[in-house]
């Protein structure tokens, strides 16, 4: 069995960006092979998909909660220690080996965050969509690639809704307790120590600290140790880490004020409505929306707001030297915010719930460090903040983390054998980052213990892959956070295919049961069915002429295939197959047993006929630097000794020791004539 020990917690960034945010990722977890008899499950990070933010009380949600359960259903034993437990605090909520609070913000999404552990076989889609209490699609002025959905739950019956899953989840333990210590033997994890003394032998370990490792708040000049409000920090393990030779360094994280929702006037705001259509997180046929859908509200700052601000600089942790470490460059604090862009007069601020019922509100983009008069002082200032009253200021955190080009692709510790890092350990920023990893620490230290060939995504498959490439190939040199303008094959990883790019694979590895399965090849074979009607049905000028003038697009002047008429614009499925009676036949046909998923249905079959000439060309591009994936070089040479090679291309060669030549082709220093280098050398 394999203990998955949660022994801290991992707090997001506290900005809960409109495009993916934030519900802390967890405490550390850490899964142990107990007996022969009980086997590891991976430790299904929670993919941050969620929204929820939880009260300093609430549930530690960790990074590794979602895929676990798919194994555990399957047999596998697991133990979580975890840092708190408590009805009143909600907090068990992991996903198989991980229970964390969540702290930092009601909402999440973005880069298919929550798509892919949900292809995978995950549950984090189904809480989401089950708790809910609104949803968006970002970015939808540009095209699919950059689509990213985004949900804001209700923090209460999200945290129970996990609860009960896992509470019900058969060879799940769940230890109260904080890790202190890990064993290690001839360079191989065997357990942990925690601070009451207990030792857990394990075969493999997976970590998940968040930013509770030698945590420090800040509120001004006022320090507290913790790893998030009103919960201590977690000490002597970081220590206990790099005593083996792994590296560590300090980052920066922080999270806005929350905001009593009777103090604020909400007519002084504009409203942000969601969007009540056929989208969803999951892929599983579940409905679309269960909980009622609630508004978010949105304001700005003003000249008088900075001022009060400015003023408050020398009493800032982030200004005054206090803080050292690097903080988040695309989730700034709002005191950052006036000094790197003096030139604004405003900046946008987003109010949103906690829940259907709760006071509290989390005001996005508004995190903050300052003395918290200077907070409260500032948004006074703000007309829909005249009288307010707040449960909480803003604050910021350092806490340690791991240098990530010490791990493999499998996050896997190079220095330490069966000993997995996930999270902000690893030098990124938020819950979907925190999730992805988790997922696949969770699948590897599962494999790790009963055998199989290494699971990893290739950055073709999935933005988790475009992530874990970037961190054990490039490292990090401040809070890493994914975004679609990362990955060179965007097109290839959007939102509404996770499902034909993964679940296959998650399929043969037993992480998404048959249910699932069926769900997606049904889906697949009615879109195949669309597009091949579209491809071969002839349309003549005299039948469709007139209705491409009613949609707004140039007649035909000659025949042609359907499917050249849906690649203008103008034209969608839905307003050319009104005018088209035996497309509209076909559509009913190949959806008949998918009516509750037509839309859907749709939808894909209409970006893969629009898009397929964009999407070949891409893959195209994909399978050419495949093939410097296959190349592999890991251990077959002595870089440093490699004269014909760069000096920086020999320092960085020799540290991150790549798997494979496209891999050393993207680590920052390795020119193009190194790669020759290499090549020549590879005998190619």
């Amino acid at each position: 069995m394999v203990l998955h020990v949660e022994g801290l917690g991992e707090i997001m960034d506290g900005a809960v960006a409109q495009t993916q945010r934030n519900f802390a990722d967890g405490i550390a977890v850490l899964e142990e092979h107990l007996t022969a008899a009980l086997q590891l499950l991976v430790v299904d990070i929670l993919f941050g998909r969620l929204v929820h933010r939880v009260l300093e009380q609430q549930l530690q949600s960790g990074p590794g909660q979602r895929e676990v359960l798919a194994d555990l259903r399957d047999g596998e034993g697991v133990v979580d220690v975890v840092v708190d437990i408590g009805d009143d605090a909600v907090e068990q909520f992991v996903h198989g080996a991980l229970v964390g609070r969540a702290a930092g913000g009601g909402h999440g999404g973005g880069v298919g965050a929550l798509e892919q552990p949900d292809a995978l076989g995950g549950q984090m889609g189904l809480v989401t969509d089950e708790t809910a209490i609104q949803f968006r699609i970002l970015n939808r002025s540009k095209g699919p690639a950059m689509w990213s959905p985004r949900a804001q739950c209700d923090r209460a019956k999200f945290i129970w809704s996990w609860r009960e899953r896992l509470e019900n989840t058969p060879n799940l333990h769940i230890w109260q307790d904080t890790v202190c210590e890990l064993l290690v033997e001839n360079g191989e994890v065997t357990g942990l120590v925690t601070v009451w003394g207990v030792t857990f032998k394990a075969k493999c370990i997976v970590l998940t600290a968040g930013t509770f490792l030698n945590g420090l708040m800040h509120v001004g000049r006022h320090q507290l140790p913790g790893g998030r409000m009103a919960e201590p920090a977690s000490y002597q393990l970081t220590e206990s880490i790099a005593r083996h030779g792994i590296t560590y360094g300090r980052m920066k994280t922080g999270t806005p004020v929350r905001i009593d929702a009777r103090s604020v006037h909400f007519d002084q705001m504009e409203t942000q409505d969601g969007e009540c259509d056929f989208h969803k997180f999951s892929f599983m046929n579940t409905s679309t929306r269960h909980l009622k859908q609630l508004q978010c509200w949105t304001c700005y700052t003003n000249e008088e707001v900075h001022r009060i601000l400015r003023d408050g600089l020398p009493d800032s942790p982030l200004f005054n030297g206090q803080i050292q470490s690097i903080g988040p460059r695309y989730c700034p604090s709002i005191e950052t915010k006036i000094v790197t862009f003096p030139d604004k007069d405003q900046h946008q601020l987003f109010l949103e719930p906690e829940g259907e019922t709760t006071q509290e509100l989390y005001l996005n983009g508004f995190s903050s460090s300052l003395p918290m008069d200077i907070q409260i002082a500032a948004l006074k200032k703000i007309p829909a903040f005249k009288d307010l009253v707040i449960y909480r200021p803003g604050y910021a955190i350092e806490y340690d983390y791991f240098d990530p080009t010490q791990l493999k692709h499998t996050l896997e510790s190079k220095v330490i054998k069966n000993l997995f890092f996930a999270g902000q350990v690893n030098g990124t920023t938020g819950y979907e980052e925190a999730g992805g990893q988790g997922a696949i620490a969770g699948i590897n230290a599962h494999i790790n213990c009963h055998g199989g060939e290494e699971f990893t995504l290739a950055r073709d498959e999935a933005y988790i892959g475009v992530l874990i490439d970037d961190l054990v190939t490039k490292g990090v040199d401040e809070p890493y956070r994914m975004f679609t303008s990362r990955a060179e094959y965007r097109i290839l990883l959007r939102m509404d295919d996770a499902d034909m790019r993964l679940t296959e694979r998650a399929y043969k590895l037993g992480l998404a049961k048959e249910d699932r399965y069926r769900l997606m090849k049904s889906k697949k074979e009615a879109v195949e069915q669309i597009i091949s009607f579209a491809r071969n049905y002839s349309m003549k000028p005299a039948l469709i002429n007139d209705a491409l003038e009613k949609i707004g697009t140039t007649p035909l002047r000659q025949g042609c295939k359907l499917i050249e008429i849906l690649n203008r614009p103008q034209v969608t499925i839905e307003n050319i197959a009104e005018h088209v009676p035996a497309f509209q036949r076909e559509l009913e046909k190949a959806t008949s047993a998918n009516q509750d998923r037509k839309e859907e249905i749709l939808e894909a079959a209409e970006i893969l006929i629009k898009y397929q000439g964009y999407i070949d060309r891409e893959r195209m591009i994909a399978e050419k630097l495949a093939r410097l994936e296959s190349i592999k070089i890991k251990g077959k040479f002595d870089y440093s000794s490699i004269q014909s090679l760069s000096t920086e291309a020999r320092q960085k060669l020799t540290k991150i020791d790549p798997e494979t030549i496209a891999q050393a082709s993207r680590i920052p220093g390795v020119s193009p004539s190194d790669i020759n280098v290499l090549l020549v050398l590879s005998g190619r």
